[in-house]
């Protein structure tokens, strides 16, 4: 297992020789790669979102698809369709793009809200259901979509506390430091370093780290702790609906991705809480008077600063 460990972080410097400026959300990317999790990303356009995607394809050498949403594509051409061919006189199936190990959805808020829940059940259950046939996506399945700030933008469609709820982690991408930004015009001013960019994984590799991570020990210390935050975000004064249970799942599924990825056999409090925001802030839906006052970034930020952190007491290797 070392040396797929070692293989991972090399595909993350390598990535980030190609995206520059955005080590964390690099690092966020293949947590929840490993926790079985999808990710939305969050910037203004030329930000490096699609580079980001299509460079984690590459590195594990991965089948990439994407569908670039706008209001007029169709669940179909998302999932797919049986269609009649008049050769053979038969119905056969045209799977989408969704039958893919990486599915970049492009300005998912684009979609209406029909064709955003096309993705609803393969996000779930990594499976497709065209005309009543079920297909198995392949493994492993990541879904990263992308979208503008929804102030920014006219014809957006923002997604329900359904859809969000299937995200693993909301990110937020910042535009880079200055240093950061001279190293990008350097770094692409002959060629695009991405067509250098060489796999250091295989699709196998990554489905057995995957099983790895339900090895990893996450102590009742920890649990309690995590049911702390999630049962806060529910009674926050300024929170109307807060985290479900989906939420405390994919919290302690990342943390234990995250340890794995540290080579360590456990968690330990800081990944729940360094992970905790990411997870929480999307699934936050804010009363009206506390929408008027605070962001859900900064409501998340305050439930994870109000609880205590345990300290050690005991060992959280068991």
């Amino acid at each position: 297992m070392k040396s797929l460990i070692s293989s991972i972080q090399a595909a993350q410097q390598a990535i980030k020789q190609v995206v520059i400026g955005q080590d964390h959300v690099i690092d966020l990317m293949f947590i929840a790669l490993l926790a079985n999790g999808h990710i939305i990303l969050e910037s203004v356009p030329g930000s490096g979102k699609t580079k980001l995607a299509k460079s984690l394809a590459k590195v594990i050498k991965g089948q990439f698809s994407r569908v670039q949403f706008t209001p007029d594509v169709l669940p179909s051409d998302v999932t797919g369709i049986q269609f009649f061919n008049p050769k053979t006189k038969e119905f056969e199936m045209r799977t989408g793009p969704a039958m893919t190990n990486l599915l970049l959805a492009d300005e998912i808020n684009r979609a209406t809200p029909k064709t955003q829940s096309s993705l609803l059940e393969v996000m779930e259950e990594n499976q497709l259901t065209i005309d009543g046939e079920t297909l198995f996506v392949p493994s492993p399945f990541l879904v990263i979509a992308t979208q503008n700030p929804v102030e920014n933008n006219q014809g957006t469609f923002p997604l329900p506390e359904a859809q969000l709820d299937r995200f693993l982690f909301k990110v937020n991408l910042d535009y880079p430091e200055h240093a950061e930004e001279k190293a990008i015009l350097s770094s692409y001013q002959e060629r695009d370093p991405f067509h250098d960019l060489s796999y250091s994984l295989k699709t196998e590799d990554i489905v057995e780290l995957q099983g790895k991570v339900n090895n990893v020990t996450f102590s009742d210390i920890l649990k309690d702790y995590l049911l702390a935050l999630v049962r806060e975000s529910r009674q926050h004064p300024d929170v109307r609906l807060g985290a479900s249970t989906r939420a405390a799942l994919a919290l302690m599924k990342a943390s234990r991705a995250q340890a794995l990825l540290q080579e360590r056999a456990y968690v330990v409090p800081q990944d729940v809480k360094d992970l905790a925001p990411y997870v929480l802030e999307h699934r936050l839906v804010l009363s009206m008077e506390g929408a008027i006052r605070r962001t859900k970034k900064e409501v998340a930020l305050e439930i994870i600063q109000g609880i205590e952190v345990p300290v050690e007491v005991g060992s959280y290797e068991r």
